[in-house]
């Protein structure tokens, strides 16, 4: 059992009968009445969003979880293969326990959430950032220099993304894995 006071990012919940990892959350305290916690939290099976309001100190069950390095290898019709990098065992995944596929590229190193009491794997995470290569953008145009400017571009993996007007087709660049945006050049 957990308080409001320890709600961090990436805490498993039960929650409603379902398992939830809080994405966001906000202590609240108003002028006037008692403190609250405002949070958003991701089921793990269904890949939904719910907005919630906790009393300030009220108990909640939380899961454990345990955090395992995996090595993602291929898709096929069975879905999303990644390998343990310590026991080489290799587990499946489907789409829904993926939520970032379209930037994760074969060889990438992820870490999978393992329920601990069961061995059963929730979720797959990436890093917070990963380097992916620029296959196609239009060109921008000199003299085009206006402030905080973006255009689209694809990716190797397919995905498509907001980047400045100086990058170009073949440019390395570095993307944050929790809202897609550009973050710089890679050298």
């Amino acid at each position: 059992m957990a308080s409001t006071a320890d709600f961090r990012n990436g805490l498993v919940l039960k929650y409603n009968g379902d398992l939830h990892v809080i994405t966001e959350f906000q202590h609240v305290k108003p002028g006037k009445g008692p403190a609250f916690v405002r949070t958003k939290m991701r089921n793990i099976k269904t890949g939904k969003v719910l907005d919630n309001t906790f009393n300030a100190g009220v108990k909640i069950e939380t899961a454990r979880v345990e955090q395992r390095p995996h090595q993602y290898l291929f898709k096929d019709d069975y879905g999303f293969t990644f390998m343990d990098t310590e026991t080489f065992e290799q587990i499946v995944l489907n789409e829904a326990m993926v939520p970032f596929a379209d930037i994760m590229k074969e060889g990438q190193a992820v870490t999978i959430l393992m329920h601990a009491e069961t061995e059963q794997p929730l979720t797959a995470e990436l890093p917070t950032t990963v380097e992916l290569m620029v296959t196609y953008t239009e060109p921008g145009l000199r003299g085009d220099t206006a402030t905080n400017t973006l255009k689209p571009a694809t990716v190797e993996t397919g995905a498509r993304i907001q980047v400045p007007l100086f990058i170009e087709q073949d440019t390395k660049i570095r993307i944050d894995t929790r809202d897609y945006s550009y973050v710089e050049r890679v050298k």
